[in-house]
């Protein structure tokens, strides 16, 4: 797999990397902060359109510590303050005019002449008002070390409590350092931290989940003159690039895959429906479907563009042994074979599951109830694994992860907050969608969009995993920007995957 690197750094990294590109010097140093400062501006726009975007008059607080972080919030407020004529901020210089650097002191000069008349200065926790639309955290850069003071923690705690629309860290929430660190209590609460050139690597610590929130990277381009190898990346739209170019005028559809998937049951019908609309979506030249025989003709209908084959079924309405040939015969015509999506747990189902599995020469994805450990070992195919944490524990069953990605070859695909797809010692971080996704049918949706690209990748699976990670959160994303995140339907996030495509870089 081959694509841009963005590496996870620690906070020690990051200040090796900065005196590389910058080697403190001033000049060098502005035209980034004023890039940080522009691309976290447009990144709360977009942000804020989930819950119906930011007010025209609206009241924004700015918390600025002395250096880089605080200068980038600053001068964020700024475009904000251009952008909205009729918004107001208040800038809450942390530590005090006289200790900003001079960076900062210059980003918050420009911003006061920038908008005369509205721009107020916050001296004292008691001067803060009762509610703001946005609340921007530029107190701590990397370089902090826990814990805060007592005049810093009364603030952060009091920020905290504080009802505000949309808390947003720069880089890092303000309280977080490197290293292990249990207590929370003095960190501000972030609903999204915008990592600013580098993630780095507290933020990506399921521990700190609480306070961190949603990541977002703003790719500052530190990484296309200065590449830095890292074990851990974050994905950026740019992998979907090959997706939005135009395709051969000469291509037929065998070559864009064909997509077998093994599912459903009577009990959970609609799953293997959905991961079959998302393959179909998603650019699979072909797609064949093996069901419950019930269910074939209704899905049918629904789905004419696929092919449906009748399974016979046990009597509780699974996946029946005596139907292995089905597909047993036709599978050398597959380019990667989707298994999983509503096929419930029946002794029998799973025992034709994993003698599937055992016997595929093709990629696979084992998805949902075929994500059990025997199966997940079985055979030598190439596989990707798109467990959520029950299910991750579930396979694993108490051993070392490293071992268990060894033993099964496979590339994980961890769903969750932050999604990571590791294979081989490497991993990638996927920063996109969020709350909308928390809603029966997403995985299956990100099952049929693995699927596709695993059989048009088939010599990839690393590449097929992270691709169709990205294009299934970019899409949630622009849903929840469309819709909200609370008043919409998992199958409406495939109506989001063509504007996904042009969002690559």
């Amino acid at each position: 797999m081959i694509f841009p690197k963005h590496p996870v750094l620690s906070c020690t990294e990051t200040r090796q990397l900065e005196a590389r590109l910058f080697a403190g010097d001033e000049a060098r140093e502005w035209p980034a902060m004023e890039r940080a400062g522009r691309a976290l501006a447009e990144a709360v726009q977009r942000d804020f359109e989930e819950i119906a975007g930011l007010p025209a008059t609206a009241r924004i607080l700015v918390l600025a510590g002395k250096g880089h972080n605080g200068g980038d919030a600053l001068l964020a407020t700024q475009a904000l303050l251009k952008k909205f004529p009729s918004a107001r901020a208040e800038v809450c210089l942390v530590f005090g005019e006289r200790a900003l650097r001079p960076l900062a002191i210059r980003a918050y000069r420009q911003l006061v002449h920038a908008a005369p008349g509205r721009v107020a200065v916050v001296g004292q926790v008691a001067d803060l008002a009762s509610a703001y639309d946005l609340s921007l955290d530029g107190i701590f850069g990397f370089q902090f070390r826990p814990p805060v003071d007592a005049v810093v923690a009364a603030l952060l705690a009091r920020v905290n409590a504080l009802p505000v629309r949309l808390r947003a860290a720069v880089d890092l929430p303000s309280g977080l350092g490197d290293g292990e660190q249990k207590d929370l209590s003095a960190v501000f609460r972030a609903d999204f931290t915008y990592a600013t050139g580098v993630v780095k690597m507290p933020v990506v610590d399921s521990s700190r989940a609480e306070v961190v929130g949603r990541l977002r990277y703003l790719n500052l381009g530190f990484f296309d003159d200065v590449p830095v190898e890292s074990r851990l990346n974050v994905l950026t739209p740019s992998i979907l690039a090959p997706l939005a170019a135009l395709r051969a005028p000469d291509s037929d559809k065998r070559d864009y895959g064909h997509v077998f998937v093994l599912g459903g049951s009577r009990s959970y019908p609609g799953a293997v429906l959905m991961t079959v609309l998302a393959a179909l979506r998603s650019g699979a030249g072909l797609v064949t479907a093996f069901v419950p025989e019930s269910l074939a003709a209704a899905f049918a209908a629904r789905a004419p563009e696929a092919m449906w084959v009748g399974w016979p079924e046990t009597p509780e309405g699974g996946l029946a042994l005596e139907g292995r040939h089905l597909l047993l015969s036709r599978l050398e015509r597959a380019s990667a074979l989707v298994i999983g999506p509503g096929l419930g747990q029946e002794a029998e189902t799973l025992a034709l599951v994993k003698n599937v599995v055992e016997l595929s020469p093709v990629p696979l994805l084992l998805d949902a109830d075929a994500l059990q450990r025997d199966i997940v070992r079985a055979g030598k195919a190439p596989r990707v694994l798109t467990p959520h944490r029950g299910e991750f524990m579930r396979i694993l069953a108490g051993g070392d992860f490293r071992e268990f990605q060894k033993a099964s070859g496979a590339v994980v695909v961890l769903k969750g907050r932050l999604t990571a797809i590791t294979h081989d010692e490497k991993g990638f971080y996927s920063p996109f969608g969020g709350p909308v996704l928390a809603r029966g049918g997403s995985g299956d949706l990100l099952a049929g969009i693995i699927g596709t690209q695993l059989a048009q990748t088939p010599g990839d699976p690393l590449l097929a995993a992270c691709r169709g990670t990205v294009w299934h959160g970019l899409a949630a994303d622009l849903l929840a920007r469309a819709h909200g995140q609370v008043a919409v339907q998992t199958t409406q996030l495939l109506e989001f995957l063509p504007s996904a495509l042009r969002c690559a870089e």
